[in-house]
């Protein structure tokens, strides 16, 4: 795991506390659009991984299903996670009324921390493989 990687996987890990902070204090719109934050960080974590970056949401998201989901590396349901959180934020910050439901906000919250533990999972295994195929270089 790169530097970048983990430093993007802990910004991910603030934002889901703050969106359950937000939660609890009855701010289910604005807990939505930090747990979408948290997985678009989880997205640019992996996407780093692979040398890409992006300037646009859309391009990032269509980036991280193209390397990841396509190739069946990640379970395609983190890509429909990433796309309904993006679709949920955009009606809790762009609608002036409460629109989000505590129940969905919970629930895109959830999956926000499905997304973390994810990448702390794969990821801590790609730092592992590549350890191990440098180590095993170096002593062979």
């Amino acid at each position: 795991m790169t530097s970048d990687q983990e430093e993007l996987i802990e910004k991910a890990q603030r934002s889901v506390a703050a969106a359950g902070i937000l939660l609890e204090e009855g701010y289910p719109g604005f807990a939505v659009s930090r747990a979408y934050y948290a997985m678009f960080y989880i997205a640019e974590a992996f996407l780093e991984g692979e040398g890409l970056a992006f300037s646009k949401h859309s391009a990032t998201i269509a980036a991280f299903g193209k390397q990841f989901i396509k190739t069946g590396q990640i379970p395609k349901e983190f890509h429909r996670y990433l796309i309904e959180a993006m679709e949920a934020r955009h009606e809790g910050d762009y609608v002036s009324r409460e629109v989000i439901a505590e129940d969905r906000a919970k629930q895109i919250v959830g999956h926000a921390e499905e997304f973390i533990g994810l990448a702390r999972q794969m990821m801590a295994g790609n730092a592992e493989g590549q350890k191990n195929r440098t180590s095993g270089e170096s002593s062979g």
